[in-house]
C-alpha cells in the first residue's frame, strides 16, 4: 500500500510537479506545526509539572489558525519557490560549473550556494509572514526578526549543511531534491522550538 502512495507521488509530480508540491508542501507545513505545537505544550507542561506531567495535559488544544497560517505559508512560498529554486541551482551547477550529479563537488556547491542564498531569504520570509499573520506591526515584526533572524541562522548553519549533504547526495532525484525545515521560531507562550520535516522533490 505504501509503495502504491509512493509510486502515485512519483507520478504526479512528474506529471503536475508544482502544484504536486503546493499541496504537499501545505499539508506537510500544517502536520509540522502541529506537531511543533504538541510538543511545545508538553515540554512546557513537563517543566512546570516535573512531578505529575499530567496536571496541565487536559488545557491542550491544537491552535487551528496557527495551523492554517503555516499551510499557507507551506503551499504558497515553500513548494513553487523550492521547487524552482532547486531546478534552476541544479541546472546551473551542471552547466555553469559543470559539476556532475551526486559527485562531491556538485553536492558541496549546491550545500554552499542553498545555504548562502536560499537559507538566509527563507527564515526573512518566514519570520515576517508569521509576524504579520499574528497581527503585529511593521516594528513588531522587525523587532522579531532582529532578535531571531541571526541565532536562527546560527543554528541552520551548524545543522543544516550536515542535513542537506544526505540529502543531496542520497535522495536526489531527475528533478532535484530537498528537505524543508520549521526553522527555529517561537510559539505564542515564548517558547523556541525545531521542528525538522522531509519534503523530497524527486
Amino acid at each position: 500500500m505504501l509503495s502504491n502512495a509512493w509510486k502515485w507521488y512519483q507520478k504526479s509530480l512528474t506529471v503536475h510537479p508544482v502544484k504536486t508540491q503546493i499541496i504537499s508542501s501545505g499539508v506537510l507545513w500544517g502536520i509540522g506545526d502541529v506537531a511543533a505545537q504538541t510538543i511545545t505544550h508538553y515540554s512546557t507542561v513537563y517543566n512546570k509539572h516535573p512531578q505529575n506531567p499530567q496536571d496541565g495535559s487536559k488545557e491542550f488544544k491544537i491552535n487551528w489558525k496557527r495551523v492554517a497560517i503555516t499551510s499557507m505559508f507551506g503551499a504558497g512560498f515553500v513548494g513553487p519557490v523550492g521547487h524552482f529554486w532547486y531546478e534552476a541551482l541544479d541546472r546551473f551547477i551542471r552547466h555553469k560549473l559543470q559539476f556532475q550529479p551526486k559527485s562531491l563537488r556538485f553536492v558541496s556547491a549546491k550545500v554552499a550556494l542553498d545555504g548562502l542564498i536560499c537559507g538566509p531569504l527563507d527564515l526573512l520570509v518566514f519570520f515576517t509572514y508569521m509576524g504579520f499573520s499574528a497581527g503585529k506591526s511593521v516594528s513588531q515584526v522587525k523587532e522579531d526578526v532582529k532578535r531571531d533572524f541571526i541565532p536562527a541562522l546560527a543554528l541552520e548553519g551548524g545543522v543544516w549543511p550536515l542535513v542537506q549533504i544526505v540529502n543531496f547526495r542520497m535522495l536526489l532525484g531527475s528533478n532535484g531534491s530537498h528537505l524543508s525545515w520549521l526553522w527555529k521560531r517561537r510559539a505564542s507562550d515564548g517558547t523556541p522550538f525545531c521542528l525538522l520535516l522531509l519534503q523530497r522533490h524527486l
